[in-house]
């Protein structure tokens, strides 16, 4: 039993029917507790936004009288029980009425506009340092008539920025002041003199008087430490004989003396002071805020008692056991089928035919045996790939071949001289099929990692010439314009230089075919360096880029992600002058990254390609030596 397929089969199915329980439980549990908490998260959110609405009406009104209605509509908005007590828990409003359950010992929150809760208040608009709503202005509050009366400058401010082509919007502030929204436009594009806002940023009569009051409180405050007095500017920042600044934040000046900063702080702190001082009589009391659940009695809790728990085993035990016993009824059933399968394929081996097996159950049992008497068919359709793979696989040795083609062509027409430099640009072309052939191979027999390589310090300048000397008469066919870009000295190196012209030139050759006549192919080489900056004025340098850019037709944004894939091509037609095989760019790819780099592509249609190799840097044994172009 312990070797048979039976046996192994009610193993396998008994520590399935374990884990099922086990998962199945341990899933229940995390559901629950994601349920709790997404219930709990979503109640901090309410409870935030039932702070806000309160701390908005107690900023705007000087008492709590009328608050009630207030706190009935949030409660009914957010099902909740919302109540709202004196700091000496004496009732204010009640959403649950008198009759309601008595009110915990810790309250929510403290709803006061002068002093923010940091934890509920994200969105008050306040600063850190000052913690008052942005709501409570006081007597900074413009009267109707000031308000008509700026309104109708910004309006006028928003006409003359239309007519100059900007698109301004015009948003009001809590004390009613307009103020001109740019959106996304530049905070230091010029405006006509039309256009100024002077007359709409400057003071009004109530803001004057209130910003007045504002600065005696604070010099108040200020000489009763001995400190010198300031003049605050509308927006809360001030100045003095001495040297100006804001409240809430250093100024951009040398770093100042530490007396400075303490007269900073001071002024800061007292502007602070002067504004609680100042709003105290113009929003209400600070009050205790109880957030609860009106129904929290009738809600069962989550507990998974003694009881549970033999539930829970009881239930997993029985789930065990009618598994066991299902699995030996089906098991058996399963056995037989094989048996006569095990026996047609030894009477295989000996040569004798197949012969069908009468298996009559439509499962995985009759999949198995149908598939077994397709073992022809299928023989013959790899015999069909493998046809189609050699078909595919020939498109890597075009191009080479092309190339060694096309000098020879050049030579016997006279257009070139059979001299030592053309016979040594045919041999490292034949080299270079050589060492295609080696890769195809490699392609079709290990996966990732299983190239050899014979790295060695390489002159990327000189390179790309030699890849774009072995590909000009192909682009000269083609109408494309073919050159080179590389810095000098050129970046270091160390690579194999036979495996990287494969590469360039696959990317070449694909660049040139996919270009038309009058086109452009660009071959470029520069360092970059750890914080991705280029190499160009003397730096560090860990990365060589090399990057083949053309003016062709491009790559549809579906299709790039899988330029690289093997046997992928974006046509699907045959057509070897629109496409190859589809086994150039992976093996651009797995070139790069067997010298611990990688290969990218970004395409726009209609516009043109750049691929990128990026490759580690090495050592430079000719940082002298110009770059040959």
């Amino acid at each position: 039993m312990r070797k048979s397929l039976l046996g192994r089969f009610l193993g396998v199915f008994a520590l399935v029917a374990a884990c099922s329980v086990a998962a199945t439980t341990w899933l229940a549990a995390q559901t629950t507790s994601g349920a709790l908490a997404q219930e709990q998260g979503q109640a901090l959110a309410d409870d935030a936004r039932i702070y806000d609405a309160l701390l908005g009406y107690a900023a705007t009104h000087p008492r709590w009288d009328g608050v009630d209605g207030t706190v009935k509509d949030l409660a009914s908005r957010f099902g909740r029980r919302i109540a709202v007590t004196t700091q000496a828990r004496e009732p204010l409003a009640d959403s649950a009425g008198s009759a309601g359950p008595q009110l915990p010992n810790r309250p929510s929150a403290v709803v006061d506009p002068l002093s923010l809760d940091s934890a509920l208040s994200k969105d008050s608009g306040s600063s850190a340092t000052d913690r008052i709503d942005a709501r409570a202005v006081g007597p900074f509050r413009l009267p109707s008539s000031e308000r008509r009366e700026l309104r109708a400058e910004a309006d006028r401010v928003v006409a003359c920025l239309g007519r100059l082509g900007q698109n301004v919007e015009v948003t009001e502030g809590p004390s009613g002041r307009p103020r001109i929204d740019r959106g996304d436009a530049p905070a230091d594009r010029v405006v006509a003199d039309d256009c100024s806002t002077d007359d709409l940023d400057a003071a009004t009569k109530t803001e004057a008087k209130a910003l007045e009051a504002l600065t005696k409180l604070t010099n108040a405050c200020l000489s009763r430490q001995s400190r010198p007095a300031v003049t605050l500017n509308p927006d809360l920042t001030w100045h003095s004989d001495l040297r100006p600044g804001p409240v809430d934040a250093p100024r951009p000046v040398a770093v100042p003396k530490e007396s400075d900063r303490a007269g900073d702080q001071a002024v800061g702190s007292c502007v602070n002071t002067a504004r609680r001082e100042q709003l105290s009589s113009y929003v209400a009391q600070p009050a205790l805020l109880f957030i609860g659940d009106p129904d929290r009695g009738n809600v069962p809790g989550f507990d998974l008692s003694a009881t549970s728990t033999a539930r829970i085993a009881g239930a997993a035990s029985l789930v065990l056991a009618l598994t066991i016993g299902v699995s030996i009824l089906t098991g058996r059933r399963l056995v037989r089928p094989l048996r006569a399968l095990t026996g047609a394929a030894q009477r295989m081996k000996e040569g004798a035919e197949a012969t069908p097996i009468a298996v009559h159950a439509d499962n995985e049992i009759g999949q198995l045996a149908a598939a077994f008497y397709e073992l022809a068919e299928h023989r013959a359709r790899l015999e069909a790939q493998r046809k189609a793979m050699v078909s595919d696989v020939a498109h890597e040795l075009r191009t080479p071949l092309s190339n060694i083609r096309g000098w020879l062509e050049a030579a016997q027409d006279g257009l070139a001289d059979t001299d030592p430099a053309l016979i040594a640009s045919l041999l490292e072309e034949a080299v270079q099929l050589q060492h295609i052939i080696d890769d195809l191979q490699d392609l079709a027999q290990a996966d990732a990692g299983a190239l050899r390589l014979h790295p060695e310090p390489v002159n990327v300048a000189d390179l790309l010439g030699q890849v774009a000397a072995a590909h000009q008469a192909e682009a000269e066919r083609a109408g494309v314009t073919l050159s080179v870009v590389a810095p000098n000295p050129p970046p270091a190196l160390t690579a194999d230089p036979v495996r990287l012209r494969q590469a360039v030139g696959n990317l070449v050759s694909n660049a040139v075919r996919h270009t038309p006549r009058g086109g452009r192919v660009e071959l470029r080489a520069h360092g970059e360096g750890a914080d991705g900056a280029d190499g160009a004025d003397g730096g560090p340098v860990s990365e060589v880029v090399v990057e083949v850019a053309d003016t062709g037709s491009g790559i549809a944004a579906d299709d790039l992600p899988h330029v690289f894939d093997r046997f992928w091509r974006a046509e699907r037609s045959r057509n070897r002058r629109t496409g190859g095989s589809g086994l150039g760019l992976s093996i651009v790819r797995k070139l790069a990254e067997a010298h611990g780099g990688s290969a990218t592509a970004a395409s726009t249609e209609g516009v043109g390609s750049t691929f990128t190799l990026r490759l580690p840097a090495g050592a430079r044994e000719d940082a002298g030596r110009a770059a040959k172009l």
